[in-house]
């Protein structure tokens, strides 16, 4: 399940395998191997095709041809959009506030921008913000370098404004965060996680793991804390009713992300690389 108990989505989750073990950019996998990946979550083989065909169709992954196998790479357009996402996931929960400044986010798109819209509301998300009106969008951070690059990347700067400054000290943001946010729905997925992962945080644990758990573990782990950063928005510490549990969820990713990582990786590229095995059989032999 993702972090808001949506169920597991097989192109979002072809996306965080290939994102965790083929970032070389000459490096394919092997069709057959992909589907087999994603059914190890429950997904049909016509499903898994089908998610696979669609990123393809979406310019998120190159298709090869081998003779009749037929094998996937990731794009420069998915490359850059996973090194996005790494930043803010890897960077979620560890920087400390370098001062009181908060951002705003106002647009007044027209109707015919309404994609662009909905790419717009997404990506605010997934970088902190929270929505108090509808085209009016808040961060209790300075995001203007990321509020700026993500306007002007979708081609919408001049129907937009960015304001950067700190609230009255006077006055408690209590009212604008909870318009803004969801902390209770936070706390719950924060708690959800560590339920469901902290069986597994000693060495002795993730030992145990053959690495086909681990591979699963790890994987489902990582899409799930992937949505965290659009959820909690890191407030200031006199507000932040889930800064605790946000420390606790994020030691308790990283412990598994970095332990787990050589199983999960010797499991993923064992099936990936089964074309292998259909190569060999398919060569001619040497003459003796």
């Amino acid at each position: 399940m993702a972090a808001d108990g949506a169920p597991l989505q097989p192109q979002d989750l072809v996306l965080t395998i290939l994102g965790a073990h083929l970032r070389d950019p000459r490096a394919t996998v092997w069709s057959g191997g992909a589907v087999e990946l994603l059914t190890e979550f429950g997904f049909s083989i016509e499903a898994a095709r089908a998610a696979l065909a669609r990123l393809a169709g979406r310019g998120l992954l190159a298709r090869h041809k081998q003779g009749r196998l037929a094998f996937y790479s990731l794009t420069n357009r998915a490359d850059e959009l996973l090194s996005d996402g790494d930043r803010r996931i890897f960077g979620f929960g560890r920087a400390a506030r370098a001062n009181d400044l908060w951002t705003i986010v106002w647009h007044a798109m027209p109707e015919a921008e309404r994609v662009a819209r909905s790419r717009l509301a997404s990506r605010l998300r997934f970088l902190g913000f929270g929505s108090v009106q509808d085209s009016t969008w808040i961060a209790a951070r300075d995001r203007e370098p990321e509020a700026t690059a993500l306007l002007r990347s979708l081609g919408i700067e001049s129907f937009a404004s960015v304001f950067v400054g700190r609230l009255s000290r006077g006055l408690s943001p209590t009212a604008i965060v909870a318009q803004a946010w969801d902390l209770d729905a936070v706390d719950r997925q924060y708690r959800a996680f560590i339920d469901a992962y902290a069986p597994f945080r000693a060495a002795e644990q993730q030992a145990a793991l053959t690495p086909r758990e681990a591979f699963l573990i790890r994987t489902a782990m990582l899409h799930r804390f992937r949505f965290f950063p659009a959820l909690d928005p890191e407030l200031p510490p006199e507000v932040d009713a889930v800064g605790e549990l946000r420390e606790d969820v994020v030691a308790l990713f990283d412990a598994l992300y970095e332990g787990l990582a050589e199983a999960a990786d010797a499991h993923f590229h064992g099936v990936a690389q089964q074309e292998r095995l259909v190569l060999d059989r398919e060569a001619p032999e040497s003459p003796r």
